[in-house]
């Protein structure tokens, strides 16, 4: 487990909704919930199998007062932000009805699952606050669960199919059977090996699971109905050869169940009773719910078997979740990794400088439907901004910065090494929650050379501007009122130093602040006592709403702008902060300091998290 996991990894996801919290919004989900609760549709659930079957394989006996669901991914690659409303959803649900949630890889495909995959899935759900313990008499329970533990019974269970006429061993090639199958205006045709006796099949999937067989000699089929209307219902495989070492059972199989065949296993067997997924899996309910009548005729499940209920997948504008697309920008160097900040990863999202809460009051606000939507990638933002605003402490930054030298420094304050302290609140007190202290206030210093942002100065000024142009007065914020006398330029024109005039008396906080009136405050960071920075300011990595849309080549809308790197100046406070530290720089944004980078070699790094407003709205 990661050594960054919060406090709050572990916590009761057992518990109901707290005395209150918020109200959430009903949903289909929750009604169908609510009525199986109010009718006890699971109290009565009964074991079909021997006790000592039920002892080995189920993963915890059915409880009436509780739900179960499970968030199941394949250890193959990263989450991304669509898992994350998964997560949020099947944990959240066993949270607000006192259930419990299953945390569950569906790793029954060796060739693409990896032990990296399995740790940083865990981690992702803990770092979103979310646990897979719950609390029973007293006792902790852990349900952490992987497919691949119930390899045995699933090859008991395809065994059982066989021996009831309902599997056979097919031997066409792949190309054969993809010929056989049909399409949507044609039924399928029969496998010449579908009316094998039930001893030649059992034989037949026998010599499969002791490698007698070569890869992808053989699979074994349910026996439907090649005429089904419904594709997923003609014989689907079941059963594939697969000589490949697993991350869990290493080399004790050659033969794997494929996932339509081992998810509902699974759920039957840790007795979930509301199995949620995502609406591209309603064709396969039909076998699902085959599948569960099947094996619960054989005994071999709890009845009433688990059910499958869908909704809308999470489409994010100026987003691909597709793991083969991001797996391509990882491959060829289009970001510089899974946890760049650019990518809708958990990861990524995290390094961003996303917190958990704000990721969860996006699931909760986009809701659950049954129907197919677009959610504006503004949304995910301004649940983060709503977030931060009273957590970000503030602090100055100049991004792109240029000279102010107060040329009156002297003769104002005595000396032109003078350096007089400011300070300013960590947090406005409108953004500290009611109830708790303010942090304590930042403080840094002012001198005779300061550095501000290049646009904050115009010698001929459009109009309008407010900010430093000569013979104008604005105020350095938390300083002094000063007045612009000009600048100095260098043989290409370009200015090198912007000039002014320091007003004496005139410092925020005292009496005589308001002596003279300012038409605009300009932030700036001390040459003194500024640190420099490396900034990296990020954007969103597609500049088209729909970068895949209609078969396009969704690299052909990569943002060409979605990263600019600048070596920025900070006030003191923010060169002290810790890695994964969010703050808001007064005027351009939310940023962190970054999690891999920062305080490595004394290095100051941050990210931009987003601005203080949409940028890309219309």
């Amino acid at each position: 487990m990661s050594s960054n996991t919060p406090a709050t990894a572990h916590k009761n996801n057992t518990a109901p909704a707290a005395e209150g919290e918020e109200h959430k919004v009903s949903n289909f989900l929750r009604q169908i919930i609510e009525k199986d609760l109010e009718q006890g549709t699971h109290a009565q659930r009964r074991w079909g199998g021997t006790p000592g079957d039920a002892a080995h394989h189920t993963a915890g006996q059915p409880d009436p007062a509780k739900i179960r669901t499970r968030f199941p991914p394949e250890p193959n690659g990263y989450l991304h932000v669509g898992h994350a409303k998964s997560i949020c959803l099947n944990f959240g649900l066993a949270r607000d009805y006192g259930g419990v949630c299953h945390m569950r890889f569906d790793d029954t495909n060796p060739e693409k699952e990896e032990q990296e995959y399995v740790d940083s899935i865990l981690d992702a759900v803990q770092w979103l606050g979310l646990g897979w313990q719950s609390q029973c008499g007293g006792k902790t329970e852990d349900h952490l669960y992987y497919a691949s533990n119930y390899f045995d019974f699933m090859y008991r269970a395809a065994e059982v199919l066989i021996e009831a006429g309902h599997a056979y061993v097919d031997e066409q090639t792949p190309e054969q059977m993809r010929a056989n199958r049909g399409d949507f205006g044609k039924p399928g045709i029969d496998s010449p090996f579908r009316s094998r006796t039930q001893a030649d099949n059992l034989a037949r999937f026998r010599e499969m699971r002791d490698g007698k067989l070569p890869d992808g000699a053989a699979v074994l089929r349910a026996k439907i109905d090649m005429a089904s209307p419904n594709i997923n219902m003609r014989d689907p495989a079941i059963y594939r050869i697969r000589r490949a070492t697993h991350h869990n059972t290493g080399d004790a199989w050659c033969i794997y169940p494929m996932y339509t065949f081992a998810h509902p296993i699974e759920d039957a067997l840790e007795n979930i009773t509301h199995s949620i997924c995502t609406l591209e899996f309603e064709d396969q309910r039909p076998f699902y719910d085959w599948l569960m009548d099947r094996l619960a005729e054989g005994g071999l499940i709890n009845t009433p078997p688990p059910r499958q209920y869908e909704f809308a997948r999470l489409n994010l504008t100026y987003v691909i979740t597709s793991k083969r697309k991001l797996a391509q920008l990882v491959n060829e160097g289009k970001v510089s990794g899974w946890d760049d900040p650019r990518m809708p990863t958990i990861v990524g999202l995290r390094r961003r400088g996303y917190t958990p809460e704000s990721i969860q009051l996006f699931a909760e606000r986009i809701g659950v439907t049954k129907s197919d939507s677009w959610i504006d990638y503004s949304t995910l933002e301004g649940c983060l901004r709503e977030d931060l605003e009273n957590k970000a402490h503030r602090g100055m930054a100049v991004l792109d910065p240029v000279k102010l030298v107060l040329t009156n420094w002297a003769e104002a304050f005595g000396s032109d090494s003078y350096l007089e302290a400011c300070t300013q609140p960590a947090l406005p007190h409108r953004a500290v929650p009611e109830g708790q202290t303010p942090p304590a206030d930042r403080t840094f210093q002012i001198g005779k050379e300061v550095w501000i942002e290049r646009e904050d100065f115009e010698e001929v000024p459009p109009k309008g501007y407010k900010r430093l142009f000569p013979g104008n007065v604005v105020r350095l914020k938390g300083g002094y009122v000063i007045e612009c006398t000009g600048c100095a330029r260098d043989a290409a024109g370009k200015v090198t130093e912007v000039h002014a005039k320091v007003i004496p008396g005139t410092k925020s906080g005292t009496p005589g602040a308001d002596s003279v009136k300012a038409k605009a405050a300009i932030t700036w960071v001390g040459v003194a006592d500024g640190v420099q920075a490396e900034v990296r300011l990020y954007d969103r990595l597609f500049s088209e709403a729909q970068p895949d849309a209609g078969g396009k080549n969704f690299l052909d809308a990569l943002n060409p702008d979605s990263l600019k790197v600048v070596t920025a100046y900070v006030e003191p406070s923010l060169a002290a902060a810790k890695p994964d530290q969010k703050f808001q720089f007064e005027r351009h944004g939310y940023f962190v300091a970054d999690r891999a980078d920062h305080g490595v070699d004394g290095k100051v790094v941050f990210n931009r998290v987003t601005g203080l407003k949409d940028s890309w709205g219309k």
